[in-house]
């Protein structure tokens, strides 16, 4: 029997997931007869030692996963369960994603002192959030409001809001969701006034290129809809070459050909957005196209035409 050693954040939310991947994934194992245990091992990232300062300036992408993809390159573990929006475009020769599982709620959301809608706050309140894309949309649509940096787990978030002053947090409704504190929620962000980031509520599970045993067994977790709105998205991403430290977001839908049911023939459309870190100029574009890397290139590009990447260079200037 193999032990299976899956690397993960010991963050409650990264334990979290990753037990009901290592759950998951044991039913599957045991559903086609494929011998196995898992041990999950807990790995501190440069991303959880650094909590003072914003993500756009100690690095950005890759702060949450180096060490653990290290770990992945030693053989200390056999794979690795990473948000999604975490991952950088390109990974380190030798590592590929092995599935990505079926995605929770992709949008943005925010909590409030008093369970008000983000509508709903007085002019002048202060909003809490780390990510240049949410605080570019939010001064957008919101430019009365005060955004301030906030970092940390979600559990400590949830406390900086009663502690330091602030009226609301953003934060990514899947988080949320997968601890079961959804009731804490306020409201949800529509895609029109926040579009989430590259792979949110994504999951992505690395694994060595070389295992076969993981490749195939991972394989069985792979959700088609989800990986191919991801794939979109990060090829956008990749196109941009963005991260942390810019104001970037990209969400994919997918509905598939009525007629054939194939992944295939499935119809993705991906909407895209670059902003200033101030909110004053915001960019946004759509299309639609069953070729997801050539998708994400497409909205990229169309971006690009409008200025995109002067923004893009400004913001990491």
């Amino acid at each position: 029997m193999r032990t299976i050693r899956v690397g993960t954040r010991q963050s409650a939310l990264a334990l979290t997931q990753t037990g009901q991947v290592v759950e998951e994934l044991q039913r599957l194992s045991v559903d086609h007869g494929i011998e196995c245990e898992f041990e999950i091992i807990k790995i501190i990232t440069n991303g959880d030692r650094i909590q003072d300062v914003t993500l756009s300036k100690v690095g950005g992408k890759g702060l949450f996963v180096k060490e653990i993809e290290q770990a992945l390159l030693d053989g200390e573990i056999d794979i690795a369960v990473h948000s999604m929006k975490d991952m950088p475009f390109e990974l380190p020769e030798g590592l590929i994603v092995g599935a990505v599982p079926r995605r929770e709620d992709p949008r943005d959301c925010v909590i409030t002192r008093g369970h008000r809608s983000l509508d709903e706050l007085p002019r002048g309140a202060i909003v809490g959030t780390s990510s240049l894309r949410r605080a570019s949309q939010l001064q957008n649509y919101r430019p009365d409001l005060r955004i301030e940096s906030v970092r940390g787990n979600i559990d400590s978030r949830l406390r900086k809001l009663e502690s330091e002053g602030f009226d609301a947090i953003l934060l990514a409704a899947a988080g949320l969701h997968r601890i079961g504190w959804q009731d804490r929620i306020s409201a949800y962000l529509p895609p029109e006034i926040c579009l989430p980031a590259v792979g949110q509520g994504a999951l992505c599970i690395e694994c060595r290129g070389g295992d076969a045993f993981m490749l195939d067994l991972l394989g069985r977790f792979q959700h088609g809809p989800t990986a191919l709105a991801v794939r979109a998205e990060r090829a956008f991403l990749g196109r941009l070459n963005g991260g942390c430290q810019v104001p970037l977001g990209a969400y994919a839908s997918v509905s598939e050909d009525s007629g054939s049911g194939s992944a295939a023939m499935a119809q993705l459309t991906l909407t895209g957005m670059v902003g200033s870190p101030d909110g004053r100029t915001l960019l946004k574009e759509s299309a639609s196209g069953n070729d997801p890397e050539a998708l994400g290139l497409l909205v990229a590009n169309l971006l690009i035409a409008q200025g995109a990447d002067r923004i893009l260079a400004a913001a990491r200037e």
